[in-house]
């Protein structure tokens, strides 16, 4: 089981900047992909993150209107400050799996024709929400951590990460609820770093920063 030591609550800018600066490295480019289901706090951690070490939030709503029985979301934005170029991928996987059945889209509403058209699409869009993984510096998988995490998308999105290689962290996000049962994360996953924080009140923030630093350099 890989737990990060909690750091002090309160730190320095320049805590902040050398972080930074050590994700960075010589390329002056960071590409982190957002991966999770939708409402775990993809969107409020990337705003939290930018805050930190830029000094302001990505500006992304919290809630961007989408369709439910839509299997993925991409949000992907890119800033530049001081010659340094972040690039974010925040992605929702509601739905991955290895088969999606048109039944499930008839709930909805949708004709059959329309629940086929459907299904098809939503096949496309697991299949690019993969192919997204091999551009990215690393991937945080942000998990609610008031919500059962032995998903079928957390499942195929690890596997597909294991795979390729590529490094990435656990976020056991909203810990700030009365809920929130991160050891559940833990022990579902205790062969991978898991940091369990708030995004919305900044809670543990800093040791997220310091493993991505080992994870991701």
């Amino acid at each position: 089981m890989i737990r990060v030591v909690s750091m002090p609550r309160f730190l320095t800018r320049k805590f902040y900047t050398d972080i930074f600066n050590k994700l960075l490295g010589k390329n002056k480019k960071l590409k982190i992909g957002f991966y999770g289901h939708p409402n775990s706090g993809k969107t409020t951690l990337a705003n939290r993150m930018t805050n930190d070490w830029i000094g302001k939030p990505i500006g992304l709503v919290s809630e961007i209107p989408h369709e439910t029985r839509r299997v993925y979301r991409q949000e992907h934005v890119t800033l530049s400050h001081d010659g340094v170029e972040l690039d974010f991928d925040i992605i929702d996987t509601p739905g991955i799996a290895t088969k999606i059945d048109y039944k499930n889209f008839l709930k909805f509403g949708l004709s059959e024709i329309e629940a086929k058209e459907r299904a098809k699409e939503a096949t496309k869009g697991i299949i690019e929400a993969i192919k997204w993984l091999d551009d990215v510096t690393g991937v945080l998988l942000v998990i609610d951590a008031t919500q059962d995490p032995l998903t079928q998308a957390n499942i195929t999105i690890i596997g597909n990460l294991e795979a390729r290689k590529i490094p990435f962290v656990i976020v056991a996000n909203k810990i700030d609820l009365p809920s929130a049962a991160p050891d559940r994360i833990y022990s579902v996953f205790p062969q991978h770093t898991v940091v369990p924080i708030s995004a919305l009140h900044g809670e543990n923030t800093a040791d997220l920063y310091q493993a991505m630093v080992k994870r991701f350099r």
